[in-house]
């Protein structure tokens, strides 16, 4: 008879107790991500890139970064951004990147060093002495080339121009290398935007000290158009400059200490260089330059 009432007892408990700890563990599960959520900073941010296209062969290769504020002169983490290897983490050329700096160099110099030939020196239009007769070498100018102050053979002529292309591929490679080697090297900089409080320039001055960057900054953005303030701030200040991302190039990476980047800039930066890493007719790419091609 007593074995009959508990066996019934368990029968009824049972299934309660199991009700009440799966609700208990509910309840657990349900307040651990608030209590998350909780410790968690306000404005923390992490950007793991959309890599569908370009996927990276090791996603464990991917590079992080702080992003910086730039709302005040103290330093504060904003969040963390990804960046793709094959950007940010590729072998680093320096032969390339010397043949990028070597061609930047000389593609714009014209050189303007000129000589005059025999024709254009002043004097030497008689013959100086007889053809025949004097027993001296026959001679028909003072202004030959074998005379003091005569004309230059194969001389410079000016304008002469240094231009010449360097292959598609060498400038991606050499953008590329210097990217790494400025993320390797900790002169490297993101921040979330280039709005700044103010356009006094002690603020850029500040910034520069507190966050030892320089002694000279490149700082790039997605748009051309730079807000007022950091115009304004950075307008008497010759080694801060501005330049949008379409011109970044190994020269000027190389002429500045430190490189900042916003996270418009990264994204755009990555989306077009592996873009044409990736493409698909890159042979298109590789032919002889032509001053009419485009």
């Amino acid at each position: 008879m007593l074995k009959n009432i508990l066996s019934k007892s368990r029968q009824v408990w049972t299934p309660l107790a199991r009700g009440l700890s799966k609700t208990s563990t509910q309840s657990n599960v349900a307040a651990e991500p608030a209590v998350a959520a909780s410790n968690t900073k306000p404005g923390t941010l992490i950007l793991p890139q959309d890599y569908a296209e370009c996927a990276p062969l090791n996603r464990n290769a991917t590079r992080q970064a702080w992003i910086e504020n730039t709302d005040a002169v103290a330093e504060r983490k904003v969040g963390l951004i990804e960046l793709h290897p094959d950007v940010f983490a590729a072998q680093p050329r320096v032969d390339v990147i010397q043949e990028n700096v070597e061609w930047q160099r000389k593609y714009r110099y014209v050189s303007m060093a000129n000589t005059k030939t025999r024709a254009e020196v002043r004097g030497g239009g008689r013959k100086p002495w007889p053809q025949k007769g004097m027993g001296r070498a026959r001679h028909g100018s003072i202004r030959s080339p074998l005379f003091k102050g005569g004309g230059v053979v194969h001389g410079p002529r000016s304008p002469n121009t240094h231009f010449y292309m360097l292959p598609f591929y060498k400038r991606v490679m050499g953008l590329t290398s210097t990217l790494s080697v400025k993320l390797a090297q900790d002169d490297l900089h993101i921040i979330e935007n280039v709005d700044i409080p103010t356009r006094d320039a002690q603020f850029i001055k500040d910034l520069i000290a507190e966050r030892n960057w320089g002694p000279s900054v490149l700082i790039v953005d997605k748009d051309f158009m730079f807000p007022e303030n950091i115009c304004y701030a950075t307008d008497e200040l010759g080694y801060v400059n501005l330049m949008p991302a379409f011109g970044l190039n190994v020269y000027s990476m190389l002429k500045h200490d430190t490189l900042v980047l916003t996270v418009d800039a990264v994204k755009h930066l990555e989306q077009r260089l592996l873009y044409q890493l990736h493409r698909n007719d890159a042979t298109s790419k590789g032919g002889k330059f032509k001053l009419d091609q485009v």
